[in-house]
């Protein structure tokens, strides 16, 4: 049925009841922290018998309209899961054509408003970056540098990125610094990758294709509220009417304790409400 959405009529009404349903969600309780591990993009590309390329880039716009829809619904942070080091154990071919549309597409996004300027995000690349060509490097610390100026959103894109290794590399700053015998939780998270993107505790981690497991991502941006939903669709056909499911179930699963907004603050300031 899914190609009734491709009816004019159809999809303005779709993305008009999208954007309805967005700004009342935006008016109560929902996570401030999203990270998404955006699996089934090769299968995507085997069951509609196209490419493997054709299946990340399928995969990539699916991301643009996900993160539209949480950066609308009043989310202020999104952590994405673009591209593990495991990664580089599949194919030259696989491995470069991601390469090239990490490159591009990431470009589109600072450089056309499709979501950057809309919303007002600002994009922070965490990982490796020693660990891929000096264009590749460049190009996506372009984008940082292009998003620098927006202060309403973060996008955390995980590019050569794992869990494991970020807290590793936080515990050697943490060393080097000579806070070798005063080493924190505080301290470790200022120095974590994460760090500077001040972001809260993931409070929302979504998993597609019906993987179930977190394949060392945000094992310390994790805490034990965190709520994880594993979703049976393909990341490229997992829908914004999806997404708002989810959020508007979200307050209900969390229950007494959640997190809201302080609507009346100038500074958007995070309450809590506690009910005992």
């Amino acid at each position: 049925m899914d190609w009734i959405w491709t009816f004019p009529v159809i999809k303005e009404i779709g993305e008009w009841s999208a954007q309805l349903i967005s700004k009342a969600i935006s008016t109560g309780s929902v996570p401030n922290h999203i990270a998404f591990i955006m699996d089934g993009n090769r299968t995507f590309a085997r069951q509609k018998l196209s490419g493997i390329n054709e299946g990340h880039a399928a995969g990539f716009d699916s991301m643009t309209n996900i993160l539209g829809v949480c950066y609308k619904s009043g989310v202020r942070c999104a952590t994405v899961f673009a591209f593990s080091t495991e990664n580089f154990k599949r194919s030259n071919n696989e491995i470069n054509a991601l390469m090239e549309l990490a490159k591009n597409k990431m470009k589109i996004v600072s450089n056309k408003g499709e979501l950057c300027e809309k919303y007002g995000v600002k994009i922070r690349i965490i990982g490796d970056l020693s660990l891929v060509s000096d264009d590749v490097k460049n190009a996506l610390l372009k984008v940082e540098k292009d998003t620098e100026k927006y202060n309403y959103a973060i996008l955390n894109v995980c590019f050569c990125y794992t869990s494991r290794a970020d807290i590793v590399q936080s515990m050697y700053k943490n060393i080097l610094n000579g806070d070798s015998n005063n080493i924190t939780e505080e301290s470790i998270s200022n120095d974590m990758w994460t760090g500077p993107s001040n972001c809260p505790k993931a409070d929302l981690i979504i998993r597609t294709a019906g993987v179930r497991r977190l394949s060392d991502f945000l094992l310390w941006e994790a805490s034990d509220s965190s709520t994880i939903e594993f979703i049976d669709v393909l990341w490229p056909e997992f829908g914004v009417f999806e997404m708002l499911k989810i959020l508007i179930k979200w307050p209900l699963r969390k229950g007494p304790g959640i997190r809201d907004r302080d609507r009346d603050s100038d500074r958007d300031r995070d309450i809590y409400i506690d009910n005992k």
